[in-house]
């Protein structure tokens, strides 16, 4: 029974028997206060329902600083932020497919100070209460990326959102192509963790992701990506490397046409391609999709696009 159900443990142990109890022990006591103590069960029940409700903490126009809770490294560049919630029960409130804005004031070469904003897709959901995780590469000549890698647990960042123009609902297409790279994966393991958490519930929707980097050693969260393939039929990953180590049996330089036409699914009404990556790789894919069928992407995608850049 999933743990959100009314008839969850949570739910008995904390309202349900508790109730019954002032209600049972009325009915010992003073009979004739009976139906006051049902009132009084019933308000307390509720206010304890309310309180147990996840509460959703992102504002889109207000920056709030979260406590880095835990750093794990992932590689010499690479790490998973975990950040603090205000309470176990809280969630960002961020709907799949959207992401969150990072502020920070930064020292500038002439010695002034700059507020720099960039955005970020968490590696976690809204399905896990408590906190949040982001998966962030960091690059010498980054602004919040190196800022994010000097931070020390106990230190905050300043976040808003929800951000983007992309909201993933259950089967809104019969089949996704995906093309990423790099950190672009983010949003694209967002929604395919989505879909196949709402297996239950009915969502059908395939999933092809073609995953390209320049080494084998640059493909992030690879264990949790086959694990995802190996767990659900719906979803294939497809791996690309620019430098590939010697016996690679997966896609070799850049994503091309035949690549796209040989792993995704064809240009369709209930089809949507999704880009993420570097500039310079969504701007070439944008054509290379259009020379293949696609409609033509527009400079700042749409959710109705059939090509989306996030």
């Amino acid at each position: 029974m999933a743990s959100d159900s009314l008839l969850s443990r949570k739910y008995i142990d904390g309202i349900y028997i508790p109730a019954g109890l002032i209600v049972f022990g009325t009915a010992i006591l003073k009979a004739e206060y009976v139906l006051h103590a049902v009132v009084v069960a019933i308000a307390l029940g509720a206010i304890k329902f309310w309180r147990t409700q996840p509460k959703k903490v992102l504002k889109p126009d207000v920056f709030q600083e979260f406590v880095l809770k835990e750093k794990t490294i992932i590689s010499h560049n690479v790490a998973i932020y975990r950040f603090s919630l205000p309470t176990p029960s809280s969630i960002l409130g961020l709907p799949i497919g959207q992401h969150i804005s990072i502020g920070a004031h930064l020292p500038q070469p002439d010695g002034s100070s700059k507020e720099i904003v960039r955005s970020y897709t968490p590696v976690s959901g809204d399905h896990q209460p408590g906190y949040f995780d982001l998966l962030i590469k960091s690059y010498p000549t980054g602004n919040i990326s190196k800022h994010m890698a000097g931070l020390g647990v106990g230190q905050t960042i300043r976040v808003k959102g929800p951000k983007g123009a992309f909201v993933y609902t259950p089967n809104m297409v019969r089949h996704f192509g995906m093309i990423a790279g790099g950190t672009g994966i983010t949003p694209m393991l967002q929604v395919v963790r989505a879909i196949i958490r709402g297996r239950k519930a009915g969502d059908v929707t395939q999933v092809d992701l073609i995953f390209a980097n320049v080494t084998k050693e640059d493909i992030l969260l690879k264990e949790d990506l086959d694990a995802l393939a190996q767990e659900d039929k719906g979803f294939r990953v497809h791996y690309v490397l620019d430098k590939p180590p010697q016996g690679w049996e997966g896609g070799v330089g850049y994503v091309t046409a035949e690549m796209i036409t040989k792993w995704l699914p064809k240009p369709a009404d209930d089809v949507k391609l999704l880009l993420c990556g570097p500039p310079p790789m969504v701007s070439g894919l944008k054509k290379t999709a259009e020379t293949l069928g696609f409609k033509k992407a527009r400079p700042v995608s749409k959710l109705e696009d059939q090509v989306f850049a996030f």
